[in-house]
């Protein structure tokens, strides 16, 4: 007993004792999760109880909260002048409801990718976000590429592409992040990036089909297609087609779309229920930008359903997703009515 109790395995009825190789942390927020080092997991239920908690009350006077550069909270005590990464209020907590939270009760409007992600290491992973050199996709190469993610920026504009990539490095200098020349409104310049990513020889854990544009004037692509139907949707599927292999190979993976829930204000068939072509890369005449944006946000959900359904089974997972109601960022800025409906709108909405 003496050997396995220096060992630190002997015998207790202890349930809140941890078993070996197991650490005791907390999140940004204050819920305590756990992670096992020795399968490199973590997780929020007890390893041995199986409940969850969190801390109780603020930190100790002098205490204060801090992240590292992998996004891991640390504790400096300015009293004492030392740091760790145990959270001193863990002699304080209170046991939780035993039912795991949904995402719904666990994050609100206004949580950000930096919150969500607190406490993920993305070490080894890839992921490629188009449109990345601002806004929502920004945010999201950040936010990646903090907790350890190799991140890919697809951008149109290579200037600011890697404006974003110093923009990150200046945050911390040990993210893998570049930059990559993308433009969906040219199919030839999206086999060119796929050919170019390809040649890399690395997985591809995440595609993220983020660029968009919106409220923009008509004008028809290189490729004879109305603008804002290729850049929003058929650019993406056409990545998606070309890159389906590596994202095959990289399993488990996942395509996220990024639509938006004006999808439910337009429809895409004729009177008689059929699908109708024109309706998706229509002409001058035909042209509204609103509702061309409408139509591309709803072939961008149809297709995540039907790439989930072909792929899931493979290991690759897709789902679209609503960023948010009036998202405030640079989409709104083809046309001034657009930017000043969106100024005037800004104190109620959701900023980067």
């Amino acid at each position: 007993m003496a050997a396995l109790k220096y060992a630190g395995l002997e015998d207790t009825d202890s349930e809140e004792e941890l078993p070996p190789g197991w650490e005791e942390r907390t999140t940004k927020d204050g819920w305590v999760y756990y992670a096992n080092h020795l399968e490199e997991k973590t997780q929020w239920e007890h390893p041995k109880s199986g409940k969850r908690k969190r801390v109780a009350g603020g930190l100790p006077y002098g205490w204060e909260q801090e992240t590292d550069e992998n996004g891991q909270v640390y504790f400096v005590d300015h009293i004492n002048k030392r740091t760790t990464y145990l959270d001193p209020r863990l002699a304080f907590t209170v046991e939780d409801n035993p039912v795991k939270p949904t995402t719904r009760q666990k994050y609100d409007g206004n949580s950000t990718a930096m919150e969500i992600l607190q406490g993920r290491d993305l070490s080894g992973k890839v992921v490629v976000i188009t449109g990345a050199n601002s806004g929502i996709g920004f945010e999201t190469a950040k936010s990646l590429a903090l907790h350890g993610a190799y991140v890919i920026l697809a951008c149109r504009n290579t200037t600011r592409g890697n404006d974003a990539v110093q923009r990150i490095l200046a945050e911390w200098h040990k993210a893998k992040v570049e930059a990559m020349t993308l433009d969906l409104a040219s199919l030839q310049s999206v086999q060119h990036f796929a050919e170019a990513f390809k040649s890399k020889n690395v997985p591809l854990h995440t595609l993220i089909c983020n660029a968009a544009v919106f409220g923009a004037p008509w004008r028809l692509t290189e490729d004879g297609l109305e603008s804002t139907f290729q850049v929003n949707h058929l650019g993406h599927f056409y990545l998606v087609q070309l890159l389906e292999d590596v994202l095959r190979q990289s399993s488990p993976a996942r395509v996220v779309v990024v639509s938006s829930e004006s999808h439910r204000f337009t429809e895409i068939k004729d009177s008689s229920g059929k699908l109708d072509f024109s309706l998706l890369s229509p002409s001058k005449k035909e042209y509204w930008a609103m509702l061309a944006y409408n139509r591309s946000k709803l072939c961008n959900i149809l297709f995540s359903n039907e790439l989930n359904r072909r792929l899931s089974p493979h290991g690759v997972t897709s789902n679209s997703v609503h960023p948010g109601n009036m998202m405030y960022s640079s989409i709104h800025r083809n046309w001034w009515v657009y930017t000043l409906l969106f100024t005037l709108a800004r104190p109620f909405t959701k900023s980067m």
